[in-house]
């Protein structure tokens, strides 16, 4: 658990950071280690590597957007089986407009 506890919080540490470079050491240590969950998702960060990478390495994110499309989602559930799709655009535009 000790050593499951260290790895977690080395990832958090580069994730908080936001220190890319260091990711590579952390799945080289991760590898090392008798620990066959952290292996898996060591392989998964690796399929996508690139990704996770620039994810971890720039400053862009896609928070406003994805918050955009779950206030849309919430507006959608809220409305189910009442309206069809003009009302829905209409509810959607002016919560966006009056939420800026």
């Amino acid at each position: 658990m000790k050593a499951l506890h260290e790895h977690v919080r080395g990832l958090v540490e580069i994730l908080q950071t936001r220190s890319g470079q260091h990711l590579k050491d952390w799945i080289i240590a991760v590898r090392t280690a008798d620990l066959p969950r952290l292996h898996a998702f060591a392989t998964g960060l690796e399929k996508v590597w690139d990704a996770v990478l620039q994810g971890l390495s720039t400053r862009w994110n896609s928070g406003p957007f994805e918050g955009r499309v779950n206030h849309i989602k919430m507006v959608k559930r809220q409305m189910f089986g009442r309206a069809k799709l003009p009302l829905l655009r209409k509810r959607v535009l002016l919560t966006a407009a009056a939420n800026g």
